[in-house]
């Protein structure tokens, strides 16, 4: 009864949304008002990051049963956002009835699909795990179409979408489900793996997968960095802005204050969000400013029962949690972009070749639309560190008739190669039937 009692309060108050693009100079000013519930300011900051917004203020406040939220964003390109298109599907999916949409531990914001088999990873990070991870799945007949690839704390996490190679629709047998999940598991164990190495089938519906992979490597506990040594280099760490979470009481007012200070960059903000969200706190007040180098992030907090952080351990869990929500996403190597016709295997023999000149993949998102597959891999060597423009080159020449684009060069590489390269040769990939490559595991 509490709760029809909340949806029908939540159907007399609608979520109201403002969008000016007169109030501020340098962004375009969203005001969202809504009546308040759990993982409300996710709900609506997921929203414009899956548009690609950037948000380079935000100010939030909630008291009492209301929530109010000013966002201050652009487009990609730091302009204000003239799209009208763009602007209404906004006001559209923000005043949507909130009781009717999904569950915000499940997903938000990504339509459900029947076509594919959504097949969770997560285990210890090594050199050459993808590449074993796609080898197996080519072996049994799945046409990878989607992924995304996290990496962090020597862990590893993987969400991948995968039809059946015959039918071109989602894996339904559940023999062959058995075998995938059997194999995987013995890839992701490998010889030393400290913990659960853990493959699941998930559930068919709605999956958003980049929230999905916070989740995942948030109970995988990547934020614990007592299971390994974690190696940093002095160069990187004159050229990244470190880290800083710090949290205070605020006494008279019975909060704990989150204050962040870290590198800016896109998703920021939705990255400490789910964080937070998933810990089961609730964000009453809060800033967020970023300048180009710099995002500072200051948060008004009670956990879900509404008492403040009380222990030093708690307040110490928050802390990490909160680095690592930071991190997982940073952009660490060499960004390669890989743009051709797709084809069954092809993941398989781009990540082997990765593999056999010994680059490591420490993140990757892989897509295809149209018959077209657009791949971006952030690659390092095998230490860790840069990678030779030669070995691009060679690398280059391995994959044959297709493009692979340098899109970024990271602190990491001492000399920057040509920022787009691009090489036409023979025939190596052209034949559309996957040929039988032998699996050849590599170990850190």
């Amino acid at each position: 009864m509490e709760d029809e009692y909340a949806k029908f309060i939540r159907r007399m108050n609608p979520p109201r949304v403002v969008i000016d693009n007169d109030a501020c100079e340098e962004a375009t000013l969203i005001q969202v008002d809504s009546m308040k519930k759990h993982g409300i300011l996710l709900e609506v900051v997921q929203v414009l990051t899956d548009l690609n917004l950037l948000i380079t203020k935000a100010y939030i406040s909630s008291d009492g049963g209301w929530f109010m939220d000013v966002f201050n964003v652009t487009d990609q390109d730091g302009n204000k956002l003239k799209d009208e298109g763009v602007i209404n599907y906004i006001k559209m999916t923000l005043e949507a009835n909130d009781c009717f949409l999904p569950s915000l531990r499940d997903t938000v914001g990504v339509m459900p699909s029947e076509d594919h088999t959504s097949i969770e990873l997560t285990g210890t990070d090594r050199p050459g795990l993808l590449s074993e991870i796609c080898s197996v799945l080519a072996d049994l007949r799945c046409n990878v179409v989607n992924a995304e690839i996290w990496t962090h704390n020597a862990r590893a996490a993987a969400v991948v979408h995968v039809t059946d190679q015959y039918t071109g629709c989602a894996i339904e047998d559940a023999k062959q489900l058995s075998t995938i999940k059997e194999l995987l598991c013995y890839v992701l164990k490998g010889n030393n793996d400290i913990r659960t190495a853990k493959m699941m089938v998930a559930a068919p519906g709605v999956t958003h997968r980049e929230r999905r992979l916070h989740q995942m490597m948030f109970d995988d506990r990547d934020y614990d960095k007592g299971n390994m040594v974690r190696m940093r280099r002095a160069d990187d760490q004159d050229n990244k802005l470190s880290t800083e979470v710090t949290l205070l009481d605020c006494v008279e007012k019975d909060y704990t204050v989150v204050t962040m200070r870290s590198k800016d960059r896109p998703k920021l903000l939705f990255d400490t969000l789910c964080t937070l969200t998933d810990m089961q706190y609730v964000v009453f007040h809060g800033t967020v400013k970023t300048s180009r180098m710099e995002a500072h992030q200051e948060y008004y907090i009670r956990h879900i029962d509404g008492l403040p952080i009380s222990s030093e351990a708690e307040r110490q869990r928050v802390s990490q949690c909160l680095e690592a929500a930071i991190e997982r996403r940073v952009s660490e190597g060499l960004e390669l972009e890989l743009c051709t016709e797709d084809r069954v295997g092809l993941l398989s023999d781009i990540t082997r070749i990765f593999r056999e000149n010994s680059l490591c993949i420490k993140r990757a998102e892989i897509s295809t639309k149209g018959g077209k597959a657009k791949d971006t891999f952030f690659v390092t060597d095998v230490s860790g560190n840069a990678v030779d423009p030669k070995l691009v080159d060679s690398i280059c020449h391995q994959i044959g008739v297709t493009v692979l684009r340098v899109k970024r060069n990271s602190p990491l590489c001492p000399k920057s190669p040509p920022e787009t390269t691009g090489f036409f040769f023979g025939n190596l990939f052209k034949a559309r039937t996957f040929q039988n490559f032998r699996l050849i595991r590599s170990y850190s």
